[in-house]
């Protein structure tokens, strides 16, 4: 109906996997670049691991992978991994189309008809390749079956390679101790995030140049709400925006607004979980003022007494107090403190950022350290990036998150991390949470404070001189080296090659370069400010 009105020649925000609409973001490239990985050599007959959100786009990228498979592939697709080890191995059998007319459908039966094909196919130069997409519904002994399956082998290579394609949920399930055998084997892991703000406008004017639209309905605000509804989740943006333009054209209204969008996300969305609703600000004061009335009025009064020249009483030896046990959170609960953050949970994290650094109001705005600039005081550093935990954990600084759920946001601090927890402050709680419930929510971004010298201009590169220089020279040579280092240093190609390896000892791009996060690795380890706690027992 909308269509004509629009000036549309299809649907835009159709939800079926159609590659022509396929908006590939940063993350989607790097996702399809790990499954073209595990179809080439490079897999090395190991499982690759694709693993996302409902509706951030694995199905739609395992249909585009179908479409760019080398010429001497064959692929078995599993769309429906519900089934038995049995049904499994015949689901395979006849994705690649091999005979089994006289064979007795037994398991050895069928891993017999398979091998064959696979020696068969080896001998030709074909490569093949196992495809199970919501991996996440197998059962255990399906997984197991999967897992014998890789050992099909001649003395040089595999014969199989395995693509599983699921939800978080995947990750979970192959962390299970009695899974160790299967986890072991894979050899390349990608999890699929959200898109960013940024990335869901271009993501909508992809799909509507490709459908044909002549002009962009959407306004600005419109775009941020639809981010903040989905949560960059396309399938949730596709729905959202498609209801968005019906209104749009029921209203006949050129331009979609923001209120056209929060219409069509709370006629579309399922209700968010409900809570409770703190108490209002005059109720907790009267509730703080006759608590302390009460307090007051029975505490115990002593009469005066004359001094004495009796001995005091020995005082008791002091008791160590354990420091108070941190609270653990389940999945469910983190989403409720979470809805419950409130929009300006932006605050209180960077509140307690600033007050980590030991900085005072007079030394920095709290508005304008929130805008990250690059130095937000003399000698402070903000860097405003994307990345994932063990970025962080090599950077080793408290660094607020952007969580979001269900189109509501929070900004938590991350305190600690270790190989299973994250441990987080939100809207003055701090907590423990699972690495994986932390990364359903987080979208990559991530705000952090440092330390430097506030001589140093950026950026440093080849051919600088004067006191930056120095400083760098100094950070990245050993003790020996310093005490010997006479005269201004050069930032010449040994000092570049230096930085490179720094870079990328640290997971950075090793461009040789001091930039923002550069420049934070340089003072990861310099023993002053607040590090991330790495032990969280």
């Amino acid at each position: 109906m909308y269509l004509e009105y629009y000036g549309l020649r299809e649907p835009p925000f159709s939800i079926t996997p159609d590659p022509r609409f396929v908006y590939l973001s940063e993350r989607h490239r790097d996702a399809l670049a790990h499954l073209l990985f595990g179809i080439g050599q490079g897999g090395s007959g190991g499982f690759v691991q694709l693993t996302g959100e409902v509706g951030t786009g694995k199905t739609t990228l395992c249909r585009l992978l179908l479409e760019q498979l080398p010429e001497n592939t064959r692929v078995a697709l599993v769309l429906n991994p519900q089934v038995t080890p049995l049904e499994l191995l015949e689901a395979i059998c006849q994705e690649l189309h091999i005979d089994l007319r006289h064979r007795v459908y037994s398991r050895k039966a069928l891993v017999d008809a398979l091998n064959d094909y696979l020696l068969d196919a080896y001998a030709k130069g074909l490569r093949v390749v196992l495809i199970i997409d919501e991996a996440q519904e197998l059962s255990r002994d399906a997984l197991e079956q999967v897992r014998l399956l890789t050992n099909l082998e001649t003395p040089t290579q595999k014969l199989l390679q395995i693509i599983l394609l699921g939800q978080p949920e995947l990750r979970e399930v192959l962390a299970s101790p009695d899974l160790r055998q299967l986890a072991q084997r894979i050899t390349a892991r990608y999890h699929l995030m959200p898109l960013d703000e940024e990335e869901t406008e271009a993501y909508v004017r992809h799909r509507l140049a490709v459908a044909g639209c002549p002009r962009f309905p959407f306004s600005k605000l419109a775009l941020r709400k639809l981010h903040q509804h989905s949560g960059g989740i396309p399938r949730l943006i596709n729905v959202i925006a498609e209801r968005a333009l019906l209104a749009g054209y029921a209203r006949d209204l050129p331009q979609i607004n923001e209120r056209l969008v929060e219409r069509a996300a709370r006629e579309t969305l399922a209700p968010p979980l409900r809570r409770i609703r703190p108490p209002r600000l005059p109720v907790v004061v009267a509730i703080g003022l006759v608590a302390v009335l009460l307090a007051f009025w029975y505490w115990p009064h002593t009469a005066e007494t004359e001094p004495t020249t009796a001995e005091p009483a020995p005082a008791p030896a002091p008791r160590s107090v354990p420091p108070p046990a941190v609270t653990y959170l389940d999945g469910e609960s983190f989403v409720l403190r979470v809805l419950g953050a409130g929009e300006h949970s932006h605050l209180p994290a960077w509140n307690r950022l600033l007050a980590l650094w030991l900085l005072r109001a007079d030394q920095v705005d709290v508005d304008s350290a929130m805008r990250c600039p690059p130095q937000v005081a003399a000698g402070v550093f903000c860097l405003r990036s994307r990345g994932n935990l063990t970025k962080l954990a090599a950077l080793g600084r408290p660094a607020i998150l952007r969580l979001s759920y269900e189109g509501r946001e929070a900004w938590a601090l991350l305190l600690g991390l270790d190989a299973v927890r994250v441990r987080l402050a939100l809207s003055g709680e701090t907590f423990d949470v699972d690495r994986t419930q932390l990364e359903r929510l987080w979208n990559g971004e991530f705000h952090t404070l440092w330390r430097a010298p506030d001589f140093i201009t950026l950026p440093l590169r080849r051919g600088e001189t004067g006191p930056a220089a120095d400083w760098l020279r100094d950070r990245l040579l050993a003790e020996p080296q310093r005490l010997l280092a006479v005269g201004p240093a050069l930032f010449d190609p040994d000092t570049e090659a230096e930085v490179r390896r720094l870079q990328t000892a640290r997971g950075l791009i090793p461009d040789g370069i001091v930039g923002l996060e550069t420049l934070l690795a340089l003072t990861a380890d310099n023993g002053s400010g607040p590090e991330l706690r790495r032990s969280l027992l």
